[in-house]
C-alpha cells in the first residue's frame, strides 16, 4: 500500500511542472483583440493631467506665414474640457510677390476615410517641404510644458476661429467630438488639413505651387505620478508576476 502511494505522489509531482508551463505559456493575442484593450496598461489614479496640442503652419515662398494652435488640458480639476485657439491674423489677404501655383493634384478621396492614424503629402510642384508628426508624451511627476499654460480663444462646438495673412487663411473648428485645423494658402499653392477625433488622426497635405514650408503637429501629453505605488496589494500583484522569470518569459 505504501508503494503504491508514493508511486502516486511521485507521478503528480512529476506532472505539476507541466501543467504549470501549459498554464504560464504565452499566447500570441491577435490584432482584432489588442484593438480593444484601450486603457489597460496604466495603475489605476496614476494618469494625473492629459492633453493635446495640435498646430499647422504654411510659409510661401514670399516668406509670409500663417499659423494655428489649439491646445487642451484635463486634469483632476477640469470641470469641462475645453480648446483654445490661437491664429495669425494680418490685414494683408494675399502676397504680391508670390506667383500663383500651376500644379494639379488628383486622387486622395479615400484618405479621409482611413482609421487609425493617416498622414499623407501630396505635391505637384518643386523645392517644396512638408511634414506630419503626431508624438506621444509620457512625463512622471511633473506637468508638460505644453499643458500648462492655456490661452487663447475658447473654441465653442459648431463654430470656428479664423485668422489671414498673405500666405492664406487658417481655420479652426470642432465637430463631431472632435478637433479641425485647416489651411487655404492663397495664390492656389495648396492645403493643409489636421483632424483628430472618434480615435482617428488625420494628417494631409496639397502643394500646388512651388517653395512652400509646411508643418503639421499634433501632440499628446500624459502625466503620471507615482502616488499609490508602494501599497501592499500592487507590490503582492507585482510579485506574483516576478514568479514568471525562471521561465524566461
Amino acid at each position: 500500500m505504501n508503494t503504491y502511494r508514493w508511486l502516486t505522489v511521485m507521478c503528480l509531482a512529476a506532472s505539476m511542472p507541466a501543467y504549470a508551463s501549459s498554464v504560464f505559456k504565452p499566447i500570441e493575442i491577435k490584432d482584432s483583440e489588442l484593438a480593444d484593450l484601450r486603457g489597460r496598461y496604466v495603475m489605476p489614479g496614476r494618469i494625473i493631467s492629459f492633453g493635446i496640442v495640435m498646430s499647422s503652419t504654411w510659409t510661401n515662398a514670399a516668406g509670409d506665414s500663417v499659423t494655428g494652435s489649439a491646445s487642451m488640458n484635463v486634469n483632476a480639476s477640469t470641470v469641462t474640457p475645453q480648446f483654445y485657439v490661437q491664429v495669425t491674423d494680418s490685414p494683408t489677404k494675399v502676397s504680391p510677390n508670390q506667383p500663383n501655383g500651376t500644379g494639379t493634384v488628383v486622387g486622395g478621396a479615400g484618405l479621409g476615410s482611413g482609421q487609425g492614424v493617416t498622414q499623407s503629402v501630396r505635391a505637384a510642384g518643386d523645392g517644396n517641404t512638408a511634414s506630419n508628426n503626431v508624438n506621444i508624451n509620457v512625463n512622471q511627476n511633473g506637468l508638460s510644458p505644453a499643458n500648462v499654460v492655456q490661452s487663447g480663444q475658447a473654441l465653442v462646438a459648431g463654430q470656428s476661429v479664423t485668422g489671414s495673412t498673405g500666405a492664406g487663411q487658417v481655420t479652426v473648428s470642432a465637430a463631431n467630438g472632435g478637433l479641425q485645423m485647416a489651411i487655404l494658402a492663397n495664390n492656389n499653392q495648396g492645403n493643409s488639413l489636421q483632424q483628430i477625433g472618434a480615435g482617428n488622426v488625420l494628417q494631409g497635405t496639397v502643394l500646388q505651387g512651388n517653395s512652400n514650408f509646411v508643418s503639421n503637429m499634433t501632440q499628446l501629453n500624459v502625466v503620471l505620478g507615482n502616488n499609490g505605488l508602494n501599497n501592499l496589494g500592487q507590490n503582492l500583484n507585482l510579485n506574483q508576476l516576478r514568479g514568471l522569470r525562471p521561465n524566461g518569459y
